[in-house]
């Protein structure tokens, strides 16, 4: 299989982990509570599952895209995303507090948790490395027009949910209730996120591989054969 199947098959297990969830535990109102506290129960161990499987999306749409990231740009990108990635394993490993626990009562698993969300930012940051990369690339021209519109809802889902929940929280000083709607926010970011995901990967497939530069390609002639590479390209 290859990685962006990989991630494409990950990715999906991951949404329709949180759509049963959604189901399966009802009792939580997803107005107010974060994707995170569906990890609290029976079904908790679905929502650990789902984390687990959204880096395994990072990783298969990281490594389908990887042949169009040997720049120094790319290789600052790279480092970010698997950041990322590791804040979303341990979010997935660390179950998180219950939202509106006292700092003083934070466990550590809750705090790790929390240190696994932090890393995301870094993941956010090379995931717009990667979109850049991307979009000046050649090879992408024909999968540019994908490309902007996967990059354009990760920005407007990541500055909607932050910004929402920034504002929705701040008159009640981060005490959350059913009049701060936080949850919906939160879900916009993570499933643009996804989106990004998916149509990347896909498009990977499209693209196919880079292009052999003219350097690589007279190296791996026999020697009588090079000299016609070198004119060629002149």
């Amino acid at each position: 299989m290859s990685a962006a199947r990989v991630a494409l098959v990950a990715n999906a297990v991951f949404v329709a982990l949180l759509c049963a969830l959604h189901g399966l535990q009802a009792d939580l109102d997803p107005s107010w509570h974060f994707l995170s506290e569906y990890a609290f129960g029976r079904w908790g161990w679905l929502m650990q599952g789902a984390f687990l499987a959204l880096a395994l999306a990072n990783l298969g749409t990281f490594a389908a895209i990887r042949p169009w990231l040997r720049t120094t740009a790319g290789k600052i990108g790279s480092a970010l995303f698997l950041a990322g990635t590791a804040g979303t394993v341990l979010a997935g490993l660390c179950i998180t507090d219950p939202i509106n626990i006292p700092p003083e009562a934070q466990t550590l698993s809750g705090t790790l948790h929390n240190i696994g969300g932090g890393l995301g930012l870094l993941g956010f940051t090379g995931t717009l490395i990667f979109s850049a990369r991307l979009l000046r690339d050649r090879a992408w021209r024909g999968a540019r027009l994908a490309a902007g519109i996967a990059s354009t809802l990760l920005v407007l889902g990541f500055l909607f949910s932050f910004v929402s929940i920034a504002t929705l929280s701040a008159p009640s000083k981060g005490v959350f209730c059913p009049e701060t709607p936080i949850g919906w926010p939160n879900r916009v970011g993570i499933l643009a996120g996804c989106a990004w995901l998916a149509i990347v990967a896909w498009q990977s497939r499209k693209v196919g591989t880079p292009v052999t530069s003219p350097t690589t390609a007279a190296t791996a002639l026999p020697p009588q054969q090079t000299g016609i590479v070198i004119d060629r390209w002149r």
